[in-house]
């Protein structure tokens, strides 16, 4: 069950710009202006594409947009549009400042141990407290799951809708702060009540051994993983060393769908319900998917108001069923398309799955000791 200890991490404006010019202009060569896939001109010291030469140009970005917004770009072609958004999950060894890794350490380390003091630890900490008493309003294992899972969802995506104004008063490394110190105890305690009461429940179907579905199961928690929204790999953003942002993501994994978060928990769910085959797996997979189901809608909203007209580019493009805009042509992979995943952060998440994996007896154990 350590993998849901990851999953369960991420359950961790402005108005529109007035739309451009109507007026039509002749469709440049997609090769000339993708920052991807065009040679890097030699002055350029920064990687991103809202720094590539493409955007330099106001007038030419304006263009673009106008013809999006038109319906004039040429579905037909078989070469990806030039991208609008950024890139995801890249990562230059030679660009990074190891003083901010050595901060990201120590932060880590103090969170850590922050968090065992304050809630882990039944001795000195909160964490089963709160459990006792969410436990307390019922009897029903699946009706305290589903109210844990209320709790994190509403704080979590509630501190996610009050971001913009909260950053204002705040400051955005100090709100990161405080978004994560209120969500981490709640996603930890989520977790390990699932992981001490998965086998509570209602028994409605037994397939553990049934011939192939171990494989299955494992395979598709697997996969889950690399549906990671593309921020997660922002260590540096998500530990507040350097300032958050909204990023407006297209590559990647966005290509497939352009809420891969949502994905991946739906993967998850399924596996582990198909797996456990009982009543407190049941609850716990309608309480993620539905909350990553509003984080769908409350997402693009928020991007709507961050990012404005270029989003609704991107949106056009992309979609939230996997793979749907690749299907109906809205989507044009590049001919390197694989070359997006092979990159630091999507082999860092697969050792870390694996190992995840191997370690689902030390987190039981873990887990089973803290009696919540």
């Amino acid at each position: 069950m350590a993998t849901c200890l990851v999953v369960a991490n991420s359950l961790l404006s402005s108005p529109r710009p007035p739309k451009p010019s109507a007026q039509k202009h002749p469709l440049q060569p997609i090769s000339s202006l993708s920052p991807l896939h065009s040679p890097k001109p030699k002055n350029s010291t920064n990687p991103t594409f809202l720094k590539a030469p493409f955007f330099h140009s106001d007038s030419c970005r304006i263009r673009f947009l106008a013809r999006a917004s038109l319906g004039e770009t040429d579905v037909s072609s078989d070469e990806p549009l030039p991208l609008l958004g950024e890139d995801s999950a890249a990562f230059d060894l030679g660009t990074q400042n190891i003083v901010s890794w050595v901060y990201f350490t120590v932060i880590l380390g103090v969170v850590l141990y922050v968090l065992d003091v304050v809630w882990i630890d039944n001795s000195t900490g909160f964490g089963k407290v709160f459990i006792d008493a969410v436990s307390s309003l019922s009897d029903s294992h699946e009706i305290v799951m589903l109210i844990l899972i209320l709790i994190f969802a509403t704080v979590h995506s509630g501190l996610a809708s009050f971001r913009d104004m909260g950053e204002k008063f705040l400051g955005k490394c100090v709100y990161r702060v405080l978004f994560a110190g209120v969500s981490l105890p709640l996603a930890v305690s989520t977790v390990v009540y699932f992981i001490n009461h998965r086998y509570d429940g209602l028994q409605l179907w037994q397939l553990q051994n049934a011939p192939g579905v171990h494989q299955l199961v494992w395979l598709s928690n697997f996969i889950s993983f690399f549906f990671l929204y593309p921020s997660t790999f922002n260590l540096l953003e998500v530990a507040a060393v350097e300032k958050p942002k909204m990023h407006l993501w297209e590559t990647g994994i966005m290509r497939i769908t352009r809420h891969p978060q949502m994905v991946g928990q739906v993967i998850w769910c399924l596996a582990h319900t198909i797996w456990i085959g009982n009543s407190v797996a049941i609850a716990a997979s309608i309480g993620l998917i539905g909350h990553h189901l509003f984080g769908v809608w409350n997402g693009d909203r928020r991007l709507a108001m961050q990012h404005g007209e270029a989003f609704e580019v991107v949106k056009k493009r992309t979609s939230i069923i996997p793979f749907a805009a690749i299907i109906d042509g809205r989507q044009k992979l590049p001919k390197d398309y694989y070359k997006e995943f092979i990159r630091l952060p999507y082999l860092a998440i697969t050792a870390l799955t694996l190992g995840a994996y191997f370690l689902h007896p030390v987190m039981q154990a873990a887990s089973f000791r803290l009696h919540w």
